[in-house]
């Protein structure tokens, strides 16, 4: 992203952490390690959670609520809630002056994210959402290859995310609180990884099928569904499959894969023996294979640290914020 630059930072920024379960001391450690930030302030309302976040930054202040730290005279506010509060959190800091990283999704639908993408366009400040493959090793390479044409004209690409558990928090099955089952919370990444590959191409046609259980879900207000399966057609004319689930029989804890196929070669993102965090790329002529990345990759911070490194450099708000919009409006689509 390029967002519009101002001043450097002559201190580092001064960040707050709203929400501090596993994900958000994740982002946390990744943030202090790699000595970019300072963290004056955390809100959880676990004690458990707030008390280990406080063990990473001895000195942090810990507080009862957002606004609270908002007094803290923050430049950047991490937000790691459940979804349902994510855009309303996010505009609140927003228009504070503060900027936001935000787990991911941003917004529960098209308005929701338009919403928060709006407010920090007026606000003038940096957003930020953790859509964290895109900072996997092999996701980069493979997406320079595509960019520079190795591939030829892509026509068709495959997607699936399938984890054979499902979230242990129980807002993650209320369709009001989440906003969706394992489209919004695995497919995202789909959607947001195909349409960046390959430069955010115009989302012509979009069908899909979710179930719940098993049974095909027609509602997804009444229920959240733990297998979807969608068909997108992109322009000019890629077909896109995509697929993802919670709690599936796959055989292994995972299976992640992001497949291109072009007029003059493929390429493969793709787990290693069911693993969540190892990962290996590979292009394809014919038969033959050249492996572009393999594991280990510390990537699971990339995104946060990224953020938090160009918050200092002065980065305000960057137009391809946008495209969480247009991510956020090919999920509306998929649920109907």
């Amino acid at each position: 992203m390029n967002g519009q630059t101002g001043q450097r930072l002559e201190r580092p920024p001064r960040l707050g952490f709203l929400g501090v379960g596993w994900i958000g001391r994740h982002r946390m450690e990744a943030i202090i390690r790699s000595e970019t930030a300072q963290v004056v302030g955390v809100a959880d309302p676990g004690e458990a959670a707030a008390r280990e976040a406080q063990k990473l930054a001895p000195g942090c202040a810990r507080v009862d609520s957002l606004d609270a730290l908002l007094e803290l005279g923050l430049d950047g506010l991490v937000i790691a809630t459940p979804s349902a509060f994510h855009a309303e959190q996010s505009i609140q800091a927003l228009e504070r002056g503060v900027a936001v990283f935000c787990q991911k999704p941003l917004g529960r639908s098209q308005e929701e994210n338009q919403r928060v993408v709006d407010a920090a366009r007026a606000a003038d400040r940096l957003l930020g959402v953790d859509l964290s493959y895109r900072f996997t090793s092999g996701m980069r390479l493979l997406r320079e290859r595509v960019q520079a044409g190795v591939l030829g004209h892509i026509y068709a690409a495959n997607l699936v995310f399938h984890n054979a558990y499902g979230p242990d928090k129980a807002w993650f099955y209320d369709p009001k609180l989440a906003g969706g089952g394992c489209v919004m919370d695995l497919g995202i990444h789909l959607v947001d990884l195909v349409l960046w590959v390959l430069g955010f191409p115009e989302v012509r046609r979009v069908s899909s099928q979710l179930f719940a259980q098993g049974r095909p879900l027609s509602r997804p207000t009444d229920a959240v569904e733990d297998y979807a399966a969608a068909q997108l057609e992109l322009a000019p004319g890629t077909a896109v499959q995509l697929a993802c689930s919670w709690k599936l029989s796959a055989g292994c804890d995972a299976v992640i894969e992001a497949s291109f196929y072009g007029t003059q070669g493929g390429a493969a993102f793709r787990n290693v023996n069911g693993s969540f965090y190892d990962f290996t790329a590979e292009v394809f002529r014919g038969t033959s294979r050249e492996r572009l990345a393999e594991p280990p990759d510390a990537w699971g911070g990339r995104a946060a640290v990224d953020w938090v490194s160009r918050l200092a450099q002065g980065a305000r708000f960057d137009p391809e914020s946008e495209r969480l919009v247009e991510v956020a409006t090919t999920l509306d689509r998929i649920y109907g």
